[in-house]
């Protein structure tokens, strides 16, 4: 039997550090891809399946959200713990809203629109890799995920849109209300809380071609898939590296961010020929 979707959370909380340095300017949901921003190409996907109730957890450089109110009429909600804890904290800002419901991430690319009215039973998007990962790989038995674990080798892949039943909802609530104030819960996903009662917690696997849902977790990845990229990051920080060290942007590639807990500095290295260390608090560049 079908159930009619309630309702989606999309999740925007976090500071995709990985993202450095286009996540020091602006959260990740908000960046162009393709001509689009993401965060607005998943809400008019959603819209567009007919789901009008649309919920967004935001967190850090929340104010850069509020404009979605006005231009899609989404309803904001500020997860104030996004810096202390794992996602959990955005699945517990919403608890009160969750039914039949998709959970989103906000940096997913969905190559064509994935979402549907009414929705047969809670599920996980997964996609095939080839090879070694080290991303979440499913075991699964009659279309039921049974064991997730990390990394794997030519295995399905959690990656994308959730789907929640009402049901599920009121399950996952109930452990994570029993499990919130425990020391060692704060720095879990909400996926490792599902796997750790995977048993209580019925859910099937919805299998997606792997040029289906894409996600990026660097800038590399990102100019991989959107070409525009290579020359024009659209980052202020790049550009004046880039003009610093005079030459163009394409040249400062293998870009990872850093926090050192020492003098509390956060930045990114990144290789252009030398490689380098950038300090984005005191805009300080140095050769490593």
């Amino acid at each position: 039997m079908k159930m009619k979707v309630d309702n989606a959370i999309i999740m925007a909380a976090g500071t995709a550090s990985r993202f450095a340095p286009l996540s020091f300017e602006k959260p990740k949901a908000l960046i162009e891809v393709r001509g689009e921003i993401l965060i607005e190409r998943q809400i008019k996907q959603l819209q567009e399946a007919g789901i009008t109730d649309v919920i967004i957890v935001t967190g850090y450089m929340s104010e850069q959200f509020d404009y979605l109110k006005e231009k899609y009429g989404v309803t904001l909600i500020y997860n104030s713990e996004y810096l202390t804890r794992n996602n959990n904290s955005s699945i517990h800002a919403v608890k009160k809203y969750l039914k039949n419901s998709y959970i989103c991430s906000s940096d997913n690319y969905f190559l064509t629109n994935p979402f549907e009215k009414e929705v047969d039973d809670s599920y996980y998007s997964a996609i095939f890799a080839d090879g070694r990962t080290e991303e979440w790989c499913i075991s699964e038995s009659d279309g039921i995920i049974k064991k997730v674990v990390v990394g794997g080798e030519d295995s399905w892949i959690m990656l994308g849109h959730v789907f929640w039943s009402d049901e599920f909802s009121r399950k996952f609530i109930s452990i994570l209300e029993r499990e919130y104030n425990q020391p060692e819960t704060a720095n879990k996903l909400w996926e490792t809380i599902y796997i750790e009662h995977i048993d209580e917690l019925r859910m099937k696997i919805r299998k997606y071609p792997s040029d289906f849902i894409f996600e990026f977790d660097t800038l590399d990845e990102l100019r991989g898939f959107d070409k525009t990229y290579v020359n024009n990051t659209r980052s202020n920080i790049i550009k004046e590296i880039a003009e610093k060290l005079d030459i163009t942007e394409d040249r400062i590639i293998d870009i990872k961010s850093f926090k050192d807990c020492n003098n509390a500095a956060a930045g990114f290295s990144f290789n252009a020929g030398k490689k380098y260390k950038y300090y984005y608090d005191s805009k300080k560049m140095e050769e490593i």
